[in-house]
C-alpha cells in the first residue's frame, strides 16, 4: 500500500504520523508513506509510526543527500524515489515538484539513474499525461526508466482495464503497479487484478 500526501510539500506540513500509525495498525502489508517528508528526522519519524518504507520526491530533488543519508542510517530499501514525469518531446520527460505544480529542468531518465547511485533503493514513477485519464500506463516512459536503473520500478497513472495492468508489465517492463480510483471506485478488486495477471502467465502472488 502506497499512502501519499500530495500537498503536503505545498503546504509545508509535515507527514500525518497519527494517520501513518493507525493504518499500519490495521493494514497488514508493506506500506510505503510519502508526502511531508523532508528531513532524516522525518523519515525516521515515519518509520516508527509504522511505515515499512518512505517516499522522497520534492525534498530530494532540493536535497540530494537527503536520499544518501536516508539510506546510509535506514537502508536503502526504505528509501523510494518517487518521480513525476511529463513529456516534453519524444522519449523525454521533465521532473516536477510540488505535486506535479512545478517543474524542474531535471531530465527523468538523468535524474532516477543519479538518486539510485545515491542510496534510492526504489522508483515510484507516476506519468502525468496520463494519470487520470484510465487510458493506460504511459509504456515508453516506464520502459525507458525499467531499462535506466537496476532498481523495482512501479508504474503508476492511467490504469482503467485490466490489460493495463498486464501491458505496463510486460511491454513497459515495470517490476509493479500502482492504481487507486480503479480500486477506490470499485471497478476492480485487487484480487480481479491478480486473477487477471496470472491468467496472462504473470507470476503474482494471490
Amino acid at each position: 500500500m502506497v499512502f501519499l500526501d500530495i500537498t503536503a510539500s505545498v503546504e509545508q506540513r509535515k507527514a500525518m504520523l497519527d494517520v501513518i500509525n493507525r493504518t499500519a495498525g490495521e493494514v497488514f502489508m508493506p506500506l510505503t508513506v510519502g508526502g511531508g517528508i523532508s528531513t532524516v528526522l522525518d523519515i525516521r519519524n515515519a518509520l516508527n509510526a509504522g511505515a515499512d518504507k518512505t517516499s522522497l520526491n520534492t525534498a530530494a530533488v532540493k536535497n540530494p543527500e537527503l536520499i544518501s543519508e536516508g539510506a546510509r542510517l535506514f537502508g536503502s530499501q526504505c528509501i523510494v524515489l518517487a518521480v513525476d514525469a511529463k513529456r516534453i518531446a519524444e522519449n523525454k520527460w521533465e521532473v516536477y515538484v510540488n505535486g506535479g505544480r512545478t517543474p524542474t529542468g531535471l531530465d527523468v531518465l538523468a535524474w532516477v539513474k543519479r538518486a539510485v547511485s545515491l542510496g534510492a533503493g526504489e522508483i515510484l514513477l507516476t506519468s502525468m499525461d496520463c494519470d487520470g485519464t484510465k487510458n493506460g500506463y504511459d509504456i515508453p516512459l516506464t520502459r525507458a526508466v525499467s531499462e535506466a536503473v537496476q532498481v523495482p520500478v512501479i508504474a503508476s497513472g492511467g490504469a482503467g482495464e485490466l490489460e493495463h495492468f498486464y501491458d505496463v508489465l510486460t511491454a513497459g517492463k515495470a517490476d509493479a503497479v500502482l492504481a487507486a480510483s480503479v480500486f477506490h471506485y470499485k471497478k476492480f478488486s485487487i484480487r480481479q487484478v491478480k486473477e487477471y495477471l496470472r491468467s496472462r502467465g504473470v507470476e503474482v502472488r494471490l
